[in-house]
């Protein structure tokens, strides 16, 4: 018997994880899920836990400042979610079976004090050496100004890309150019050459009922869903022509719902039949237990009065702004976050 997540993958999505918990990448790759994918709050969560303790004084007893355990327990978190996706990046030579691995979000702190330039460079230097000697690892980038103009010689450099917190089409075609013409620039060819998306979706929807409630009840919770479908046709449109070997894909991120009354498959339903989930753990055992069987949807826009309406109210110049705004607090919080529990994990271990 087909299981709902065994129905959403067989209408052409692909499923990866969004979490690199150990226990979770095994058990979600039984269910068929294809990749992963890892931030900060992911690794805190997990260090919460107290099951890396050890990992964690291994790392400290090494002399490691607070900064270098926490990339340390990232990278062998991350490599050890590659080995159990590394068959999937083998048997499709590369188009699928990635783990993402964040740079530093505190590069887009506010105040750090690096200029513009700088963190270009930062962000090209990181993004080599994660990278390095890594098959499967997907290097996640914002789209920053910075991240986006890193985002030329790193796809030069034959760097996997994931290009994260992209709200609007402006970001999408700016990230998309400037991959590109980097990947046009590799010395050994396109054969290898993979880049994804990563538009995130609730997040919009969660923005447009608290700044435009004069939207209609059918266009309220669907300014998410109808931005990331554009954007997904002019992915499709664009990379249609360029007879590449693997695939260049929309990833669709903040799948999991935010408001208590919407289905938690609301998501994952509507965007069905194409490019990338990112779906939480949660999420993926929430569409288990509703027991539905999925088609394939992405193509599939609300009625043209829904549509013009959304057009017409929706100012995406402000939407972008303001959920960049949010969602860089978001990106370097987590990791503030995260060097300050290493630093408390560190005593407490101490005293042990």
């Amino acid at each position: 018997m087909t299981s709902p997540l065994q129905s959403l993958i067989a209408t052409g999505t692909k499923l990866w994880l969004d979490s690199v918990d150990p226990e979770l990448v095994k058990a979600n790759r039984e269910l068929e899920a294809t990749g992963a994918t890892s931030n900060p709050i992911i690794v805190a969560n997990l260090i919460k836990s107290g099951r890396f303790d050890d990992r964690l004084a291994h790392y400290m007893d090494q002399g490691l400042d607070d900064e270098a355990v926490a990339w340390a327990m990232t990278d062998e978190l991350v490599r050890n979610a590659q080995e159990v996706f590394a068959p999937v990046w083998e048997a499709t030579r590369g188009d699928d079976g990635y783990v993402s691995f964040e740079l530093d979000p505190l590069l887009e702190d506010e105040d750090n004090p690096l200029s513009h330039d700088q963190r270009v460079a930062r962000y090209i230097e990181l993004g080599r050496k994660w990278s390095h000697g890594h098959t499967n690892r997907m290097i996640k980038v914002p789209a920053t100004p910075a991240g986006l103009d890193a985002l030329e010689e790193l796809a030069a450099s034959g760097v996997p890309l994931n290009v994260t917190l992209i709200f609007s089409d402006r970001q999408y075609r700016i990230a998309r150019e400037n991959i590109w013409r980097g990947a046009q620039r590799r010395t050994d060819g396109l054969a290898k050459f993979k880049s994804v998306y990563s538009i995130f979706v609730s997040r919009v929807d969660v923005w447009t009922e608290k700044h435009l409630p004069q939207l209609s009840d059918a266009a309220q919770g669907m300014v998410g869903i109808v931005n990331v479908k554009r954007i997904w046709q002019l992915n499709e449109a664009f990379w249609c022509d360029k007879n590449l070997p693997l695939k260049q894909e929309i990833v669709f991120a903040s799948t999991g719902v935010k408001k208590p009354t919407d289905p938690p498959d609301k998501y994952v339903a509507a965007l069905a039949g194409s490019g990338i989930q990112t779906n939480p753990p949660e999420t993926n055992e929430a569409v288990q237990r509703l027991g539905r069987t999925y088609t394939r949807t992405v193509d599939l826009m609300p009625p043209r009065e829904v549509l013009d309406e959304i057009d017409r109210v929706v100012d995406v110049v402000a939407m972008e702004a303001a959920l960049m705004k949010e969602g860089l607090a978001k990106f370097a919080d987590p990791q503030k976050a995260l060097l300050k529990l290493i630093a408390e994990k560190r005593h407490e271990l101490a005293q042990a």
